[in-house]
């Protein structure tokens, strides 16, 4: 089974979408049968080759990045992108026909730009291809792009419309999708997670202090960290003990690093800025609670992660947290943009040490579940439906 892949983020460059990338891929090194060339986007100004194991290649095309703008991809980095990545799968795949060992498919993560070049790809070469939906690729998902999505609706439907699969990584974004009122039928394979990395360390968690975290993951206005901090503030009144701790570097911080200056909470809330995510355990272990009260998710990976250490999980009600999330029982569903209800649900777990140990082993519970070797076994499954289908429209 070859495969050419397409998502122009892939670590250190993005978030979610990227390390979910690379876990699929990883486990995809493990399958005899797989041969995958991912096509993304360089963290500087040269091209770089990058094999995990013999079957595994990653391509990264120089698009304009640095150090300064690795989680951001601005509409330029996507055009450079796609304009680099087309022309490249282009050649890679005329290169794999000459050579007879042609690719079955390809797979793109987001509509837009990566399942356009998958579609071109379809028209062109008459490859099949999949489409991951991940969250801001689906009209809907982000205030950011509401003007966006009015303009290119049409070609995301035509773009789904011509898949061979569209999956979404949980229910509510396939809901979202369905909104749309596209045609094409939308399946649903939830995103891993590393439950032999992640994993609880009881005696790594504070004592002296009761940490919170969003996880490791952009610091953007759509993760409503605003009201996660207006709930601090709320809190910190009462109890000393209370730390707000924030992974992740964005477009946001900034001005979220001013508002807590203006509350003079520089004391009880750190920004630690970009985590590797093979260092972001010991912030979770070290934690009490995982809150996350985003406006709008796909299946939040520092949420899954924070599952797997054993936290509980307060939440709004947005991607698959109705799937990860069950109220009071391994966490709570908390109200949009309520830094009060935020504050309350947090207070319910600093009182009650009991419920936190109940909640923390119902999360594990659920994460032992869900691992990306399950993930990458439903992708690889996909593959060979549609490699032995052929050509469908």
């Amino acid at each position: 089974m070859k495969v050419l892949f397409f998502n122009y983020e892939y670590p250190p460059l993005g978030g979610g979408a990227a390390n979910a990338t690379a876990y699929i891929l990883r486990e995809f090194s493990k399958l005899a049968d797989s041969e995958v060339d991912l096509i993304t986007s360089s963290a500087d100004d040269k091209y770089h080759l990058e094999p995990i194991g013999g079957n595994i290649k990653i391509h990264k095309l120089p698009i304009g990045k640095n150090e300064k703008n690795l989680h951001f991809q601005s509409q330029k980095d996507l055009l450079v992108y796609s304009w680099r990545a087309y022309f490249f799968a282009r050649k890679m795949i005329k290169s794999a026909r000459k050579e007879n060992r042609p690719y079955n498919l390809t797979h793109s993560f987001f509509t837009v730009p990566c399942g356009f070049l998958s579609m071109l790809c379809k028209f062109q070469f008459n490859l099949p291809y999949i489409v991951s939906l991940r969250g801001s690729d689906v009209p809907g998902y982000s205030d950011r792009f509401v003007f966006l999505y009015k303009l290119i609706m049409p070609l995301i439907k035509f773009i789904w419309y011509n898949a061979d699969q569209v999956i979404s990584n949980s229910e509510g974004l396939k809901e979202l999708a369905e909104k749309t009122k596209t045609k094409k039928k939308i399946g649903v394979i939830y995103n891993g997670i590393d439950i032999d990395h992640f994993r609880p360390e009881a005696k790594n968690i504070s004592r002296d202090k009761f940490i919170i975290t969003p996880g490791a993951s952009r610091v953007t206005d759509r993760k409503g960290l605003n009201y996660l901090i207006e709930a601090v503030a709320v809190l910190s009144e009462k109890y000393p003990q209370v730390y707000l701790k924030i992974m992740g570097d964005g477009n946001a911080r900034e001005k979220l690093e001013q508002f807590v200056k203006s509350l003079d909470l520089n004391e009880r809330i750190e920004f630690i800025g970009r985590v590797p995510r093979e260092k972001t355990l010991n912030f979770y272990q070290e934690a009490s609670v995982f809150v996350l009260p985003s406006l709008n998710e796909g299946m939040s990976n520092a949420m899954l992660e924070a599952l797997a250490v054993g936290l509980p999980i307060i939440s709004t009600n947005t991607g698959g947290a109705s799937e990860l999330v069950s109220d009071g029982q391994n966490g709570f569903i908390i109200k949009f943009k309520d830094s009060q209800d935020i504050a309350e649900k947090i207070e319910k777990l600093i009182l009650d040490e009991d419920l936190r140990k109940k909640m923390s082993v119902a999360s594990r519970e659920l994460a032992e579940k869900m691992s990306w070797k399950t993930v990458a076994e439903k992708y690889f499954e996909e593959y060979e439906k549609i490699a032995k289908a052929g050509y469908v429209k």
